[in-house]
């Protein structure tokens, strides 16, 4: 390696980093506990038990498979900020970095907004600021809102900086899963959305979400360029250069995509097809169209019903 070189990687803060990993323990061992992150994630799971136990007692529980969901999405933030995932991300590889943001972006988001339900957030809700928030989750500014903020934190200059800077790849974490929660509370519809946003509506949106994420997945596996220098090294690690982390990561991005996405439309066209004919029925029976189409929506069917 010439002086150059090697003067451009202490620049970078590649040469700071391999001497931490050649003195220090194997990534693979490595667990971060930051009693900060165990906090907040024990904290939120504490709010979410009382407030679902207060329900529970007023006759109106959380359904088990919600408090589930929700369980392990907590468990996948966890897994994602503390794991040797995280250590082999910082450290070492760009797909493992990639592991760690489908993780906390878009797995546990789902998972954590499932488990939610309207008589959960009521307390939440209550405060004015987060009411107004409200207005982020429509479809027509969840979408753009995510994707922004997919392809900003892929710009090598703010990708780098989170890597190097604990702070700012702190920031990165939150809005990842802030906007991928934002992502998918239109699908999932724990409130009521717009009249116009039914099932057919989201599946053109998950189309949508997999197509903006499949362009950069792509990019990410078919350059013929490194982009960002920080995983760039002066050996190979398990003998994977840096320009095939890369194109790993983009394989990440785009298997987990297609595999949400595939099951997401599936269960939305099991949900098409039994609202269908629900709908039907209950229309048949001479009930008003606008409000069977409502309640079947939203689960309430059996209210409008009443007795068979």
């Amino acid at each position: 390696m010439t002086s150059l070189e090697r003067r451009r990687r202490r620049e970078i803060g590649v040469e700071p980093r391999l001497a931490r990993m050649d003195a220090g323990p194997s990534p693979l061992t490595s667990w971060t506990l930051d009693p900060v992150q165990l906090v907040a994630i024990a904290v939120v799971g504490f709010l979410y038990a009382r407030r679902a136990r207060t329900l529970a007692a007023r006759g109106a529980p959380v359904e088990s498979w919600k408090r589930w969901s929700f369980a392990i999405g907590l468990g996948l933030v966890a897994f994602a900020t503390a794991s040797p995932v995280h250590a082999l991300g910082e450290e070492q590889f760009f797909w493992a970095h990639m592991v760690q943001h489908v993780l906390v972006g878009d797995l546990a988001p789902l998972a954590i907004v499932a488990g939610l339900t309207g008589p959960l957030l009521r307390p939440l809700l209550s405060f004015p600021v987060v009411g107004g928030l409200r207005a982020l989750a429509h479809p027509l500014v969840a979408l753009p809102v995510w994707a922004l903020n997919l392809y900003v934190w892929h710009v090598p200059l703010f990708y780098e900086a989170a890597v190097r800077h604990d702070a700012v790849h702190a920031l990165e974490h939150v809005l990842f899963f802030a906007c991928g929660a934002l992502m998918w509370a239109p699908v999932v519809e724990v409130l009521p959305g717009p009249a116009w946003f039914g099932t057919g509506a989201k599946a053109l949106y998950m189309v949508a979400v997999r197509v903006v994420e499949a362009v950069l997945g792509n990019v990410l596996l078919w350059s013929g360029a490194v982009f960002y220098g920080v995983y760039e090294q002066p050996i190979e690690r398990w003998g994977i250069s840096a320009l095939a982390d890369q194109r790993i990561a983009g394989a990440v991005m785009m298997i987990e995509g297609s595999v949400v996405t595939l099951l997401a439309l599936a269960w939305l066209v099991l949900r098409w097809a039994k609202e269908s004919e629900l709908r039907q029925e209950l229309i048949e029976r001479g009930l008003d169209p606008a409000s069977v189409s409502r309640a079947v929506r939203y689960g309430r069917s059996e209210e409008l019903a009443g007795p068979r």
